[in-house]
């Protein structure tokens, strides 16, 4: 704020303090902190205990996200030019420590492997189950273990005498979208013999980097490159994305791609979009914000028709050539999850700590359609990733999921807007998944309420600075 001068006295300047730490100093921090990180993430990834030693292993998880703070915090010193160099030579840091092991917290990778090996043999993935007698010939032993220790261990489920897979749940069908099957299938053919999981890691390495770089791009033009952090350096990243290998980060590049896109050109934006439906369905909740103010009822036709016409597309030739439903077990699924039933303990934990559990699902259902409202009217459509960060939010907040890996798209929402306090919310998805196994449920209600308390003290505070900003903008014209 600027101080009134009196008449006749000299301007004083504040003497420097010799205790301050000077800008080069404070530069260097956050390759410090990103070099900490790396290597920490290295021993995350290596750690084999979300089974055997969950409470271990949610410690590792901590001591990642902590120094993944002390780096994008400290990045605001880092200066310009140096910005989008570091953030890249981060993100590909990061990404490759994904690669240090074998998936450590979930085998659905061994669900992509094999449905690309099926479609490689002619025939739809949607038809048959893992453990149909039928496809006995594409069975080895990575995928089908045999012998006496076949089904040693938890991520191993029977599908005959004395043979057990790795691939969850073998008796449904496939749950995932036709572009995350192409994805699949373009996998298996480029995979050379006994490759296994690391082609599927690397390309999710190489998604997640790409990635940064689309973020930067967009951000270089209407935001802060520093924010790219967010995403890039995100432990969850590596964790999920990679080691993982969750095809999510397909469906996050797509959708980062399409916000970017659609803000100038709404069909084109809109097909983007469409392909990330198509490849991981949840992107759907990125409607509303690529929709955000758009008042000419020509835009927002050209955004749904052409996100609908290639989703259409897509899913066509499956159609023809399946002779069994091409949404698979998705709607099992979701009755699994427990979406459907407002007494399943961790589902709309939050709204269950006030409402009585048979108000849960319909409470969550009009919060979404007032918010969904609220983002069409008021939404900025020079930042649709603003809504969209806002919509996507609000879903995880009230239907509070158990899975880490869906926050990776709501990671890059944050990257794109830039609010931080709402990464809290992957955090909660990390210790609902991980340090639940030895807490149990109360973890997603600790966890999810911890980041609602975050994510309404940073909105507060920013309510704060701006009518600050406002008044300080009024002192000075005055």
């Amino acid at each position: 704020m600027n101080r009134p001068r009196i008449a006749g006295t000299v301007p004083t300047v504040d003497a420097p303090n010799p205790a301050a730490p000077t800008p080069t100093a404070l530069a260097l921090v956050a390759p410090v902190a990103l070099t900490a990180l790396t290597a920490v993430l290295v021993l995350t990834v290596r750690h084999e205990g979300q089974v055997t030693d969950p409470s271990g292993l949610s410690w590792w998880y901590a001591a990642c996200w902590l120094l993944f703070a002390a780096a994008t915090w400290s990045l605001r010193h880092v200066p310009a030019r140096r910005v989008v160099p570091l953030v890249m030579c981060g993100a590909v840091l990061v990404a490759v420590t994904g690669l240090v092991a074998a998936p450590r917290t979930s085998t659905d990778s061994f669900r992509y492997a094999w449905d690309g090996r099926v479609q490689a043999a002619g025939l739809s993935p949607y038809d048959r189950t893992p453990a149909d007698p039928a496809l006995t010939g594409l069975r080895d032993d990575w995928l089908f273990p045999r012998g006496e220790r076949a089904c040693a261990g938890p991520d191993r489920a029977p599908v005959g005498p004395g043979t057990c897979t790795r691939i969850n749940r073998p008796q449904v069908h496939t749950i995932y979208p036709p572009v995350a099957e192409g994805y699949f299938l373009l996998v298996h053919v480029v995979s050379p013999p006994e490759a296994r999981h690391k082609v599927l890691q690397t390309g999710a390495a190489l998604l997640a980097v790409a990635t940064t770089a689309a973020l930067l791009v967009i951000l270089r033009r209407r935001g802060d490159p520093r924010h790219a952090a967010y995403w890039a350096w995100c432990p969850a990243v590596p964790i999920e994305a990679v080691n993982n290998a969750h095809v999510d980060v397909l469906a996050v590049l797509l959708s980062v791609t399409a916000l970017g896109v659609v803000v100038r050109h709404r069909a084109a934006g809109g097909a983007l979009l469409g392909l990330a439906i198509a490849a991981k369905m949840l992107p759907a909740v990125l409607l509303p914000g690529a929709l955000s103010g758009v008042r000419r009822l020509r835009d927002t036709g050209a955004v749904l028709l052409s996100a609908a016409v290639v989703v259409g597309l897509v899913y066509l030739p499956y159609v023809l050539v399946s002779h069994a439903s091409v949404l698979g077990y998705l709607g099992g699924y979701a009755e699994e999850e427990g979406y459907g039933d407002s007494s399943a303990q961790a589902r709309y934990a939050l709204v269950r700590l006030v409402f009585p559990d048979s108000w849960a699902l319909p409470l969550v259902v009009v919060a979404m359609l007032l918010m969904v409202a609220y983002v069409l009217r008021r939404g900025d459509p020079e930042r649709p990733w603003s809504g969209a960060l806002v919509v996507t939010g609000t879903a995880f907040l009230l239907m509070t999921p158990g899975y880490s890996w869906y926050a990776l798209l709501l990671i890059a929402l944050v990257a794109l807007d830039g609010r931080w306090e709402w990464l809290t919310i992957a955090v909660a998805g990390a210790a609902s998944y991980v340090t639940g196994r030895a807490l149990g449920e109360v973890t997603v209600t600790v966890a999810y309420g911890l980041a609602a308390a975050a994510i309404l003290t940073g909105w507060l505070l920013r309510r704060r600075q701006g009518r600050g900003a406002v008044r300080h903008l009024s002192y000075d014209i005055a």
